[in-house]
Parts: structure tokens; C-alpha cells; sequence
């Protein structure tokens, strides 16, 4: 698969309640035209096995083809692709949902919150 083709796109947890919602919440902005890729799908391990290092799991990713931008330095680049939504357009979430954890209350919203601004990595992407 060229995934070349595909981005920009936006890597996420799709085993995990709130990453899925807010997946959710950037597919709505986007109109549906950033193709959402979950961590644990056979595209997403493929994706990170190719693009990312070890600490892909700990975020979500936002990759445009030059570069990976996981956690906190994703979220400007994000809002940006949303704005111009210039994707493939009409793209399926890729849903698991095997929560390992307590997922749906209040403490899980503050960690998962407390984690994206406090996770922040840029990676320049050689080859795809």
C-alpha cells in the first residue's frame, strides 16, 4: 500500500474510549476527509513499524508526508490540515474498542489530557 497516498492522517488509540472520541471530534471538523488510522489495526501497525519509533503508542500522531508530529506538536499541524481539509475524503473510524483500562471517568479524562500536553515529538520522515 502507498501510504504516501493517504496523508495527511491522523494515527490514534483506537483501543481506548476517550482517544476514540476525540478521533471522533477531528472526523466531524474534518468532514470526514482525514483519512483515522487506530494504533491497533493492521494499517496503523504497518504505519509504525515504517514511520514511527518506540514511543508511537504513548500518542497520537498527525503525519503529512514529511513529517510525523505526535502528542502536543501535533496539534497545530492538526488544526491546520482541518482548516484546508484537502484529504481522500470519507474515510471509516477504525474502531476496536477493547479498553484495557478505565476509560469512560473522570481521572482517565485528566491522565489522557495531562498526557497530550505533556507528550511532544516531531519526527522528519525519509522515506514512505
Amino acid at each position: 500500500m502507498d501510504l504516501y497516498k493517504m496523508m495527511p492522517l491522523v494515527i490514534y488509540d483506537n483501543q481506548c474510549y476517550l482517544c476514540t472520541k476525540f478521533a471522533r471530534v477531528v472526523n466531524f471538523l474534518a468532514r470526514g476527509k482525514l483519512p483515522l488510522v487506530g494504533h491497533y489495526t493492521k494499517l496503523g501497525e504497518e504505519i509504525r513499524s515504517q514511520i514511527l519509533d518506540s514511543s508511537a503508542l504513548e500518542m497520537f500522531w498527525f503525519v503529512d508526508g514529511k513529517t510525523a508530529y505526535g502528542g502536543r506538536a501535533a496539534l497545530g499541524p492538526l488544526i491546520s490540515a482541518i482548516v484546508q481539509s484537502k484529504g481522500i475524503g470519507n474515510v471509516e473510524l477504525q474502531e476496536i474498542n477493547a479498553c484495557s483500562m478505565e476509560c469512560k471517568n473522570t481521572k482517565a479524562v485528566f491522565v489522557r489530557s495531562a498526557s497530550l500536553l505533556t507528550h511532544s515529538k516531531k519526527l522528519t520522515i525519509t522515506h514512505v
